[in-house]
């Protein structure tokens, strides 16, 4: 039994009435394949549902869906299969209990990608798309591949900031992946196809119905490291997002926002609760430790320097002396240099271009150590 099949199968089983992801687990966990359950006994399965509803489902389905149709018709469709025991399924979603069997895509996958989810209210003001757009460039151009529900307001802006830095974003959509909703997302779903992806656990045909995008969310989560919120009302998807993340041991991250703005409760509840605040990309790359070794390197992505690194200069070898892994505001070292602050924000610049110095949250500075 090759992986081919195996992926077919898993489809076709999806195409069944009702019959979701966590049936497909149950089935694959007792049976051992997908395959293996295809080919199984009726009987067999009164060992794994005690409905009757289910059981006749698959033998009802099952006379009359071609696994191999089911592959055609979504290869001419230009949609991909994956299964979490592939390397390009997304890492940390392949970690969780409940990962769906099988992911249908359109556009590039990578198993080496480090992900930030980053979410927030369909009314979104211009402030949190601002927000948005910013923190998912600054990252994007780092590496780190954007995730979000391509909805309208902050999710949007997310995926069009990752866009602009000519970065990886990845759009999980709570529908089959033959159509985009909104579908005035259409041209922005074309511009992420160039590097990154459209996610959905959804057989195609599938509608974006409302009970969908609480799964569609929980893989958002689950494929990152961290959640970012901007802007969210008290009871919205966005925290629902957050729940979720939470379940899953993932960071939780929150952009503070005007008090006058209804969008600005959920945010700053989650602060109140212990979510780290964002006011920069910084903000997010100290509270992640594997994202914190060096400005511009996030592991599994190649570091990529100057051509030539700076010379050390009297300002170089003046700030290096003073760095260690505690630590130090520009302040400090502006003092014990004796130089212009002009001249030690340009040679601080330099050295975190050359990977030499990171700079933390509030303008304090270490060295880089090399992992």
């Amino acid at each position: 039994m090759g992986m081919e099949e195996e992926k077919i199968v898993r489809a076709a089983f999806r195409t069944m009435k009702g019959l979701g992801s966590q049936h497909l687990r149950q089935l694959i966990a007792h049976f051992g394949s997908a395959v293996k359950a295809w080919e199984a006994p009726s009987n067999n399965y009164l060992q794994i549902f005690n409905h009757e509803k289910w059981i006749e489902v698959i033998l009802k389905e099952r006379k009359t869906v071609d696994p191999q149709k089911v592959g055609d018709n979504l290869n001419k469709q230009g949609i991909g299969m994956i299964t979490p025991e592939e390397q390009d399924y997304p890492p940390l979603l392949a970690e969780l209990a409940d990962a769906p069997p099988i992911l249908y895509y359109r556009g590039k996958l990578r198993g080496d990608a480090e992900v930030l989810a980053v979410v927030g209210s369909r009314q979104a003001t211009s402030y949190g798309k601002s927000a948005a757009k910013m923190l998912s460039r600054d990252a994007a151009a780092k590496g780190i591949v954007i995730a979000s529900g391509l909805a309208r307001g902050i999710d949007t802006a997310a995926h069009h900031g990752a866009v602009e830095s000519e970065g990886i974003t990845w759009a999980f959509l709570g529908c089959g992946l033959d159509r985009v909703y909104p579908p005035e997302n259409r041209r922005l779903a074309e511009e992420i196809l160039v590097k990154g992806a459209l996610i959905s656990e959804f057989t195609p045909g599938t509608p974006p119905n409302a009970i969908h995008f609480p799964a569609r969310n929980r893989l958002i989560s689950g494929c990152s490291r961290g959640v970012v919120v901007v802007e969210a009302a008290e009871r919205s998807g966005a925290l629902i997002t957050v729940d979720f993340a939470l379940e899953q041991g993932r960071e939780v991250f929150a952009v503070p926002g005007p008090i006058f703005s209804k969008v600005s409760r959920g945010p700053h509840n989650l602060l109140r609760q212990g979510a780290k605040i964002v006011e920069g990309i910084e903000d997010i790359l100290s509270e992640i430790p594997v994202w914190t070794k060096h400005v511009g390197q996030v592991v599994g992505y190649k570091k990529q320097l100057k051509e030539t690194e700076p010379s050390d200069g009297i300002e170089h070898t003046s700030i290096l002396q003073q760095l260690s892994d505690v630590p130090l505001h520009i302040d400090q070292i502006t003092i014990h240099s004796a130089l212009p602050v002009s001249s030690i924000s340009l040679a601080l610049l330099e050295l975190q271009l050359a990977g030499r110095v990171l700079q933390l949250p509030g303008q304090h500075y270490v060295l880089a150590r090399e992992s």
